[in-house]
């Protein structure tokens, strides 16, 4: 895989993209809290990117089966660097609450954009056996850019303010968009619609969740993370909260916290292929998920930043082992022509919860505490992940064409 010069490129790529995600995964928060001093606004927010995330998520998937994927990257990655360097420029003449409301949630639906059509892209790559090691290698770049990311961040906002840090997020996507021109991907989607086919565009259009909800393991996976992504959507807006309001951190000490917890991703993309090839898609994923939501409830009842820094590594580790897996079966038994669009469908319907969840979570961690949210959201994770084994995604090795 090494040998392959376009994997290369694109694996540099996407870290660099990875760096500039860390940035505002960090340097957001801290600006809303900064400026509102609101767990509740910061919740908002959270949720606000979630519904445009979602919004794009229903025609992403058509548009990156029908345009030219690499043009798609390069321009996601050129709105993300506009909106974002919006941001500091507004800034320095006084903090805008409403520009965030407007200018995130924008970002968002780019990103999503971005993310539905880079997983079309990781199988034009590379050959079909070496997906899930591909895989591994992303989410290990988006580790090591994660460890000094919100490192960085953190540093970057103590120093000159979380607004500055989004100035370097901004640079990191112009960087990105040029590198993306230097690829040469097999197969770009850009299919063209027949003047004949135009009458058939909704049913082409609903492709992708057709073939999801027909395939029993993908179907069960989707239901069952829409419920955990509705629990853990708002979870970086609580350890950010908890850090700094429970506890009285600084900014330095809260981007030290998630980039250590980043190690755990790292960790994750490296063993993965083969805690797969030993214990099969259904155990790697039912079990990932269950010592996530230990790591979670114990998470509430750490009492000081090392013990935060601990469980969130292996809340990372654990969804790391989770999401690889599911992306790598999800991009091995579908058809290339509706990738874009089944990881549309699998993204929207999973995330349409998230949302909500965001704002209800940090809605009682103002009103009962962090360790009661933590403990809450904990258990229903394990029992959420104990129910998928009377699920399809139980079998230990899913047949690749299996469908009802």
């Amino acid at each position: 895989m090494w040998r392959n010069r376009d994997f290369r490129f694109f694996l540099g790529i996407q870290t660099l993209s990875a760096v500039g995600d860390s940035f505002s995964y960090v340097a957001i928060p801290l600006l809303v809290l900064q400026a509102t001093g609101s767990v509740v606004q910061m919740g908002v927010v959270t949720g606000l990117v979630g519904v445009s995330s979602i919004v794009t998520g229903v025609f992403a998937g058509y548009v990156a089966d029908r345009v030219d994927r690499r043009a798609l990257l390069v321009t996601c990655d050129l709105a993300r660097c506009l909106l974002y360097g919006l941001i500091p420029v507004v800034w320095l003449f006084g903090p805008q609450v409403w520009l965030l409301y407007l200018v995130v949630p924008l970002a968002g639906a780019f990103a999503m954009q971005f993310q539905v059509t880079y997983v079309s892209v990781v199988p034009a790559l590379v050959e079909r056996d070496q997906i899930t090691k591909a895989n591994g290698h992303l989410y290990a770049s988006y580790a090591v850019a994660g460890v000094a990311g919100p490192m960085l961040a953190g540093v970057i906002s103590g120093a000159f303010g979380p607004s500055a840090a989004l100035a370097v997020d901004a640079a990191s996507f112009a960087v990105s968009a040029a590198g993306v021109l230097l690829i040469k991907i097999r197969s770009a989607g850009g299919e063209a619609v027949a003047a004949g086919d135009r009458h058939s565009l909704g049913r082409d259009f609903l492709a992708g969740a057709s073939f999801l909800w027909q395939h029993p393991v993908l179907r069960s996976l989707t239901v069952l993370l829409a419920v955990l992504t509705f629990v853990t959507f708002g979870l970086t807006d609580l350890i950010i909260y908890y850090l700094k309001h429970d506890l009285g951190r600084s900014d330095g000490t809260v981007g030290s916290v998630l980039a250590a917890a980043t190690v755990g991703t790292l960790v994750a993309s490296a063993v993965v292929d083969q805690v797969r090839r030993r214990l099969g898609f259904g155990a790697s994923w039912i079990g990932a998920w269950t010592l996530c939501g230990v790591a979670i409830a114990c998470l509430g009842l750490s009492t000081g930043a090392p013990l935060v820094a601990l469980f969130a590594t292996a809340q990372l580790f654990c969804t790391g082992i989770a999401g690889i897996c599911s992306m790598s079966f999800r991009q091995e038994v579908t058809p290339g022509k509706l990738l874009g669009r089944v990881t549309s469908a699998f993204w929207t319907v999973h995330s349409t919860l998230g949302p909500v969840g965001a704002a209800l979570i940090t809605g009682a961690a103002a009103r009962y505490g962090v360790t009661a949210v933590c403990l809450v959201a904990g258990v229903t994770c394990v029992v959420i992940a104990l129910s998928a084994s009377l699920t399809p995604i139980r079998r230990v090795r899913p047949l690749a064409g299996e469908a009802t």
